[in-house]
């Protein structure tokens, strides 16, 4: 299973980019993407850009991933205190 995370274009080289997500960069193809620029989203996939994104959409993805791994996270919290509270 695959999950496609906006990724927003830093630096552009030809067909290959820098694009960052949470902080972290990493290197990308863009030959599948022609005409992005700097500033713009994408998604990204086994290193490729394979399709630009309007900048609110990508946001609110973001939004709604980060959410989601709050919610992942209380969830593990919350299970890994109720096993530390069962009887041995």
């Amino acid at each position: 299973m695959c999950l496609a995370i906006p990724t927003r274009i830093v630096s552009i080289d030809g067909e290959m980019a820098v694009a960052e997500v949470g902080g972290v960069e990493r290197d990308i193809s863009i030959m599948m993407t022609p005409g992005v620029k700097r500033g713009d989203y994408v998604i990204v996939h086994a290193g490729f850009a394979i399709q630009k994104l309007d900048q609110a959409e990508a946001e609110e993805n973001l939004r709604i991933l980060e959410q989601m791994a709050r919610a992942v996270e209380t969830e593990r919290a919350r299970h890994r205190r109720a096993r530390s509270e069962r009887p041995g």
